[in-house]
């Protein structure tokens, strides 16, 4: 990881002070993103988040992906414990000018990782029947939500690349939603949160995805009707900093 760490220049702020405490790499990852009205968004957020929105619109990811090498830091990656599947929901937001995002829910196919991102992270992790594998020049995915108590979603299609490997500049829609370095939450006692991430620029590819089931937001009350904006990456490293708390906001919060 020393070398993701020495590729800083196209951070929008500097690598925080402190040593990250978990490293973990990204693999087969889908960006499937969908526009959505901002009054959908508004009342599933915190009011001290600002919404972000570009071209008019707030968008709203589903993301699968699978992980390797996840680790604390100083600790090896453990054999059965360390690899698994992924699948977030989320949208993009800011606070005190540092954009990020907010996840709605990330469902994981490990329930070691699941049950130490909701303690330490303050993370929406739920406990998922997951598969992902290359079949006929693309990704296999499926997603089944089992955790106890949690709305049902499921996930199942199929994705792959078509296009060359491009880094996302400044100024584009694929910028702004995918290069974002840090993540909201709310810990336990309602307070913002935020950790800081760090990764090299993402190497995207445009994607093509057909999906036969996909639920993932009917918890939110949203429905994806419009077809999506799909980038593939075939890898990406990241480390991670500890969760923050953030100073309480003076004087109201933005409604936007």
């Amino acid at each position: 990881m020393k070398a993701i760490l020495k590729s800083v220049a196209h951070r929008p702020w500097p690598l925080p002070a402190g040593p990250w405490v978990m490293a973990q790499s990204w693999h087969d990852l889908l960006f499937a993103h969908w526009p959505v009205d901002l009054a959908e968004l508004r009342p599933l957020l915190p009011p001290q988040l600002q919404i972000d929105i570009l071209r008019g619109r707030a968008w709203l990811a589903v993301v699968p992906f699978r992980m390797t090498g996840v680790r604390l830091r100083g600790t090896p990656a453990i054999p059965g414990l360390s690899a698994f599947p992924e699948l977030n929901v989320r949208t993009y937001v800011t606070c005190d000018g540092k954009p990020g995002v907010w996840f709605f829910s990330l469902d994981a196919g490990n329930f070691l990782a699941v049950a130490i991102a909701r303690a330490w992270f303050h993370l929406p992790y739920f406990r998922a029947r997951m598969s992902c594998s290359e079949c006929n020049g693309g990704i296999e995915y499926a997603s089944h939500r089992t955790h106890c108590g949690a709305a049902s979603a499921d996930l199942r299609g199929h994705y792959r690349a078509v296009g060359p490997i491009f880094l996302p500049q400044p100024g584009t829609l694929e910028h702004f939603l995918t290069e974002r370095y840090c993540l909201y939450a709310l810990d336990s006692r309602g307070r913002l949160i935020r950790s800081e991430i760090h990764h090299p620029p993402w190497p995207l590819q445009r994607a093509e995805a057909e999906f036969e089931r996909n639920t993932m937001t009917e918890p939110l009350d949203i429905a994806l009707t419009a077809q999506p904006l799909l980038h593939f990456a075939r890898s990406q490293d990241v480390v991670v900093w500890p969760p923050q708390p953030l100073p309480a906001p003076k004087g109201g919060s933005s409604a936007s």
